[in-house]
This record gives structure tokens, sequence and C-alpha cells, in this order.
């Protein structure tokens, strides 16, 4: 005899071949959109290498007309700080303690990036024996966010495995993929708080072959706290 199907069963299949045509339906419009926006994002990481190297040759050409005349060159003041955490929990004074804390400095080896004003700098002071910062260049900046670049959606730790994370996030700030991201961030932009509230400190490792030496003396004294400049790039190749 002839075994007939559940009904149940039958409204299941009848939904999953609906289900099935709508999704493949949508898929057709999203491809001609993920292709639009492919294009947008390739133009924009074509505009951003072209600044980027723009600004580099400008830096070469006025160090060497200082060079010819005679004279020093000063660079621009930064406008980025990066900020490592180089000490635990243990023994701080609740200063220091509450800026890390503002800081989102909350573990040791945590990293975050900073805008560089008189208020930062003066809470940078603050925490000096706690803590390793500098300049971070482009290459820096970008490897961080590409390696350990992590997203804070709904107060969760979320990998940026896409750019559809970023877009979610910050597409209202035209920022829709890493490079925009890396972009913002380099060049502390007007929505720089906006970028860097959504990336979640980096977690970063020890340094490959341990600290130099006592981690709470200066970096000028030896150690490894406080202001190390553009030394900081050496540092987060270890750690990163």
């Amino acid at each position: 005899d002839k075994v007939l199907a559940p009904e149940t069963v039958l409204k299941q299949r009848k939904n999953a071949e609906k289900s099935a045509i709508n999704s493949s339906a949508s898929a057709g419009l999203t491809k001609e959109q993920r292709r639009e926006k492919r294009q947008v994002i390739f133009k924009r990481a074509e505009q951003y290498v072209k600044e980027y190297r723009e600004l580099e040759q400008n830096e070469i050409r006025l160090r060497r007309q200082a060079k010819q005349a005679g004279d020093f060159y000063v660079p621009a003041q930064a406008k980025l700080a990066l900020v490592i955490r180089t000490k635990g929990v243990n023994k701080i004074a609740p200063k220091p303690r509450k800026v890390l804390q503002l800081m989102r400095l909350l573990q040791i080896n945590n990293a975050v990036f900073v805008r560089l004003t008189y208020a930062t700098t003066q809470m940078l002071q603050i925490i000096t024996p706690y803590a390793a910062w500098g300049t971070p260049n482009l290459k820096t900046v970008k490897e961080l966010i590409y390696k350990r670049g992590y997203a804070k959606v709904n107060k969760q730790r979320i990998p940026i495995t896409d750019n559809s994370v970023i877009e979610k996030s910050l597409g209202r700030f035209g920022i829709i993929c890493v490079e925009d991201l890396i972009h913002e961030i380099f060049t502390v932009g007007p929505n720089f708080k906006a970028a860097n509230n959504f990336l979640w400190p980096f977690k970063l490792s020890n340094p490959n072959g341990g600290w130099s030496g006592r981690k709470v003396r200066h970096f000028i004294e030896g150690g490894d706290a406080g202001n190390r400049e553009e030394f900081i790039n050496a540092l987060v190749r270890k750690m990163n």
C-alpha cells in the first residue's frame, strides 16, 4: 500500500521550497549590490594609498629642503598615540587605576589608540609607570587592525571577519570597510571617536625575547614604561 507523508512534513517541504525561491531572488539582487560595493571599496583603497604616498613624499621633500638650507626640520606634532598597558592590577594607586580604566586598559598587554590632546597627554603622564606609548606608523595601525582587530557590537567582542560588520555599526559615518577604518584612525579624522570606540582594546602577547629590563623604569632609563615615540612600532612588532 502507498504510504502518505504526514501533513506536517508536507508543510515543511512547501515552506522550504518557498524560502529557497525567496533566497535565490534576494541573492540575485545582492550580487549586483555586492559588485557595486566592491568597486567603491577598491576605489577608496586606491585613493587612500595615493594619499599616504603623498604624505610620505611631502615629509621627505621638507626634510631635504631643510637640509639644503642648513636648517633642522621639525615634523608636525603627532595627533595619534598607541598606549600599551605594561603592568598588572596589583599595587596601583587609585588615580592611575581610574585613568587606565577610562582608557579601557583593563588587562596587562592591552593596547588602544588615543587622540593626543592636552587632556590625554596629562592622563598619560599619570599612568607613566604602568604603560608604554608612542606614535604608531601606518604599518603598525594596519597590522593591529587586520591581525588583532575585534569589533564591539552590543557590548560583545566580535571578530572582524567581513566588511559588513563594520558597515552595520559605522555605515552612518561613511565607514564601510577595513580600509576606511584604518584611514579614520591613522589620520585622526572627524569620526575618530566612533571608529576607536568600535574597536575592542587589542590583546597583545608578551614581546618576543621578553621586556628589556625593569618594566616600571622609564624607557630612556633602560626600562619599558613611558613615552618611546616612534620606537613603539618595534615593540608592537614583537608583541603582535
